[in-house]
């Protein structure tokens, strides 16, 4: 008899802990177990930055058992460089950095991107410097963040000019040691994008030698692990979402972005709205023709010999534009 009251108590109790768990009244080690983390980079600027400010992606997952860690990058080759390694599973960086990452053997997948924004990044000089076009750079020192987004527009304007790659002194540099150099008169030129060319412009005066316009689109791209991507494919798909529901909100309305965007990037609510007015807003996902301008940055670099080898962006593509796009 005793056997028998033993089995019914031991039952009941399987029975209750499994209703109990059901209805989410444990918030217990067994609870725990089930949730996951999603490791998000970004740099000081863009919808990204916003959204981590809003904790809206936050609200999105924490029902899916979804907790999200937002770390911070100077750059975009650095914020690769932790992709890479596995230290973040998605972030945001501009056209060339994904490039330098793929030669590296990153093994990416480009989510989507921002329309072109060309006016968000520009080669500048000191205000009194007597250098007055992109031509006189010749043999000049220039600084710039290796394999970031400026290192291209850095080579279209050269080449506009007539001034060989090779014929200028580069300085790589992160962006607070580029403007410190740049304050110093270490170099002669700094080749940077918003917010750090915003605050070189409304601080220091610098003066822009060449923007994007006409030479370079710009793109912001959002990347994730390939990994991470083909496992979790709706948190990509809520990340995605939320910032298109956040750029529907910031596109005409640059006071109250910058007012969002001035305390996490560390600058003025001027620098902040001068840069959130040159943001491109509209994300939306990669496509063949955005895929070929990248191919053609790609190709640019190898000739170069800035990245060892030829890459196939085809290969970072997500599965399904790979699939329609092969012949």
């Amino acid at each position: 008899m005793n056997l028998r009251i033993d089995s019914l108590f031991s039952t009941r109790r399987r029975l209750g802990l499994a209703l109990t768990l059901a209805l989410g009244l444990v918030a217990g080690p067994a609870l725990a177990q089930t949730r996951t983390e999603l490791r998000i980079g970004y740099q000081k600027y863009g919808t990204l930055t916003i959204l981590k400010a809003r904790g809206d992606l936050e609200k999105r997952l924490a029902p899916q058992g979804v907790d999200v860690k937002w770390t911070e990058f100077p750059a975009g080759p650095q914020l690769l460089e932790g992709l890479n390694v596995g230290s973040i599973d998605f972030g945001t960086v501009g056209e060339a950095p994904p490039i330098f990452a793929q030669a590296a053997g990153a093994d990416l997948v480009y989510v989507a991107n921002q329309p072109p924004a060309p006016a968000g990044e520009a080669i500048v000089v000191a205000k009194d410097s007597p250098i007055r076009s992109v031509a006189e750079l010749k043999g000049r020192k220039v600084a710039l963040n290796k394999g970031s987004n400026v290192h291209y527009l850095l080579v279209k304007a050269l080449e506009k000019a007539g001034v060989k790659y090779g014929e200028i002194q580069t300085v790589f540099l992160a962006p607070a040691d580029a403007r410190a150099a740049f304050e110093r008169g270490s170099v002669d030129a700094w080749v940077i994008w918003d917010p750090f060319l915003a605050a070189a412009e409304k601080q220091l005066g610098a003066r822009v030698l060449a923007d994007g316009k006409g030479l370079v689109s710009n793109h912001q791209f959002y990347l994730a692990s390939r990994p991470y991507a083909d496992k979790q494919p709706q948190v990509i798909r809520a990340i995605v979402e939320e910032l298109a529901r956040l750029d529907r909100w910031a596109e005409g309305n640059s006071r109250e972005v910058a007012a969002f965007l001035a305390p996490q990037i560390g600058l003025d609510v001027g620098v902040a709205e001068v840069a959130a007015g040159r943001f491109a807003y509209g994300i939306v996902p990669i496509t063949p023709t955005v895929a070929a301008q990248q191919q053609k940055i790609a190709d640019a670099f190898f000739e170069l010999k800035l990245i060892p080898k030829a890459i196939r962006i085809s290969d970072a593509l997500p599965t399904a534009l790979k699939t329609a796009s092969a012949p």
